[in-house]
């Protein structure tokens, strides 16, 4: 892994994954300036889930490195961009800095190439995938999906699943391909079941 020192934005809800892309409207002075410094320097900033709602939140110990990908610069100094995944990283520690943003030492995840699932756990997947599509009224271009690559068709799903933060970030920390599409099927058996009574719910 890789050691590097990154801003980071808490956003509850708004997880990214490797290899997708992620829009953000951005409007509070401190991630302006956040923005501002990225575009400045290499592009980069990690988002990463905020624990509680304290001010400034504990974080969770995950998050995903984004590289600004589409940036537009509004005249009254908001910004809207496009985030592309680069790779999971781990908090190391948080740094203190006189930036109105945060900033954290993190090891970057090394690139997972070559990563497929077994025909069978891609089989389930697409299955249960069209199953819980279907139950929530969902129209999908299924034989768009077909071609996507494992990698694009799993981290896909989880960006997108309206599932709850905690489920999302789990998602997140899976660790593996397998790992993580085994676990979009669990969830998505499991609200097809109990639904929001059952604890996952809609975004």
């Amino acid at each position: 892994m890789t050691v590097t020192r990154l801003s980071v934005f808490p956003l509850a809800g708004a997880l990214l994954f490797p290899r997708m892309h992620l829009p953000l409207h951005i409007f509070e002075p401190r991630y302006r300036a956040m923005i501002s410094d990225a575009l400045a320097r290499d592009r980069r900033i990690g988002m990463i889930q905020p624990r509680d709602a304290s001010e400034p939140p504990a974080l969770f110990d995950m998050g995903c490195v984004g590289r600004i990908a589409e940036v537009e610069a509004l005249p009254d100094g908001r910004y809207d961009i496009v985030l592309e995944g680069l790779a999971r990283f781990t908090v190391v520690r948080e740094l203190d800095v006189t930036t109105p943003f945060r900033q954290v030492e993190a090891e970057l995840e090394a690139a997972r190439e070559g990563e497929v699932l077994a025909m069978a756990e891609r089989a389930s997947l697409e299955m249960e995938s069209r199953r819980f599509a279907d139950g929530l009224g969902y129209a999908v271009d299924w034989e768009a999906v077909t071609r996507l690559d494992d990698e694009s068709l799993v981290n896909g799903i989880a960006q997108i699943a309206p599932f709850d933060v905690a489920s999302k970030q789990a998602l997140l920390e899976a660790d593996g391909l397998s790992a993580r599409a085994e676990l979009i099927v669990q969830l998505m058996q499991f609200f097809g079941r109990h639904g929001e009574e059952g604890g996952v719910t809609l975004q």
